[in-house]
C-alpha cells in the first residue's frame, strides 16, 4: 500500500488493516499519536479517535479503493477542550481524495456522487 497512496499518508497515519474482495480494497488508516502543531506547548492527552469517515481514492487494479479513516481526538488538559489536527485532504462536497476528484472532473467534467 505505501507504493500505492500518497507518501505523506504515512507521516502522520499508519495502515491498521487492509480487506480486499472481489469488488474492492479497503485501507484502515489510524492518525499517529502526534499532537497538533497548534497546541504543542500545552499538556495534551490521547482521547482515542473519532469516528471512521470513509474516502475514496483512485482505483486500484479496477477495484475501488476506499480509506477508512480514524483522526485522533486529543484533551487539552488545562481547559477540558477536546481538540483534532485539522485536515484538508477531501475534496469539498465529496467522499473523494482531492487527487481523485480532480481527475474525474477532468475526464468526466464532473464529479460524480457515486462510482459504479
Amino acid at each position: 500500500m505505501k507504493l500505492v497512496l500518497p507518501g505523506e499518508i504515512f507521516n502522520y497515519f499508519e495502515i491498521v488493516n487492509v480487506e480486499v474482495d472481489v469488488k474492492s480494497i479497503h485501507v484502515y488508516l489510524d492518525e499517529r499519536a502526534i499532537k497538533p502543531d497548534k497546541y504543542k506547548k500545552q499538556k495534551l492527552t490521547s482521547k482515542g479517535f473519532h469516528a471512521e469517515v470513509i474516502i475514496q481514492d483512485f482505483p486500484i487494479r479496477r477495484k475501488a479503493a476506499m480509506l477508512h479513516v480514524r483522526r485522533r481526538r486529543w484533551l487539552v488538559e488545562t481547559s477540558g477542550e477536546v481538540v483534532s489536527r485539522e485536515w484538508d485532504s477531501v475534496a469539498e462536497g465529496t467522499r473523494y481524495t482531492k487527487d481523485f476528484a480532480t481527475f474525474l472532473k477532468g475526464v468526466l467534467g464532473h464529479i460524480p456522487d457515486q462510482l459504479q
